[in-house]
């Protein structure tokens, strides 16, 4: 680009730049250099020596995470409770928005849409305690299921191995679902009407309506979300798992971001816990380059 070119630029786009400098500023100070402290996974860090002054013991710290005991059931619990979390939680928001956007009472789309949104902004330690308080031995869910037969006596289910991830699971639809909605339901806002009268001129109901116009519609969108969350796959609601878990229930529960959090922060252990950490962010950075390449492979959307 010549530097005339550059200079027309500013003069027609300058204020934008000024409107990205907060966001550029975000990034460079909260993401770009904290990653100067990835070299702590090399070494056996302490605070007395510092991150030039620490003995370095290059992929010591990877090697003793892979042979540990730990790292099996880190990544299978991490595996397990990120999957089962995409296949429910990533089609919720999205029946969600084709629900309300067949809604022609607007009224009351509102109010549903108002009561979907709310769990999302209470505060994660608020909900934790709620659903600690639902899921307790005398807690209503804990007596609803027994009523109902699902469990046999009450007991305290959050203590219980096979029930964490359920309740981690359905929790975080009830959480996210309907903020999850709005970006859909933004998509679905910039559907051209006359695809709709025209497949009601040709017989469509509503069902083929969906199938064969909205979903096609909004495709991109649910593609690029898609793209992102399968990026962010082995990244686990660190503070609810925190929160939520308990040392009986660490064979199910304890994924990796809570052991990082486990052997760095109450342990001190920081050059353990950056080396687990990093693998981590390697493994979903593959992961995103992955997905992004298949989409852009056999579709016409793709993040880069």
């Amino acid at each position: 680009m010549r530097l005339t070119d550059i200079k027309k630029d500013w003069a027609r786009n300058k204020s934008v730049y000024f409107l990205a400098i907060p966001i550029v500023l975000y990034f460079i100070i909260w993401s770009y250099i904290p990653m100067v402290g990835i070299v702590l996974g090399f070494e056996d860090y302490s605070p007395r020596g510092g991150v030039l002054g620490s003995e370095f013991v290059g992929i010591k710290n990877f090697t003793d995470f892979f042979s540990s005991y730990y790292f099996g059931r880190l990544l299978r619990n991490t595996i397990i409770l990120s999957v089962s979390s995409m296949i429910i939680n990533f089609p919720a928001p999205i029946i969600l928005a084709l629900l309300l956007n067949e809604l022609e009472n607007k009224m009351f789309k509102k109010v549903v849409q108002t009561i979907s949104y709310m769990p999302y902004f209470v505060s994660v330690v608020v909900i934790c305690g709620i659903i600690i308080d639902f899921f307790a031995y005398d807690g209503a869910f804990t007596e609803l299921f027994v009523r109902i037969g699902l469990i046999k006596e009450a007991k305290d289910l959050l203590s219980v191995k096979s029930a964490f991830r359920p309740i981690f699971v359905f929790s975080s639809t009830w959480q996210g679902v309907g903020y999850g909605s709005i970006i859909y339901l933004a998509a679905l806002s910039g559907v051209d009407q006359e695809l709709y009268e025209a497949a009601k001129i040709d017989g469509a109901g509503r069902w083929k309506q969906m199938l064969h116009i909205t979903l096609p519609s909004i495709s991109p969108t649910i593609i690029i979300m898609l793209i992102l969350l399968v990026g962010n796959l082995l990244n686990v609601a660190m503070e609810k798992v925190i929160l939520l878990y308990r040392p009986v229930t660490y064979e199910t529960a304890d994924v990796i971001s809570s052991f990082v959090y486990r052997r760095g922060i109450q342990e001190g252990d920081y050059g353990y816990s950056t080396a687990v950490g990093l693998f981590n962010s390697i493994v979903n950075l593959l992961l995103l380059l992955l997905t992004n390449y298949i989409s852009r492979k056999y579709s016409e959307t793709s993040l880069f």
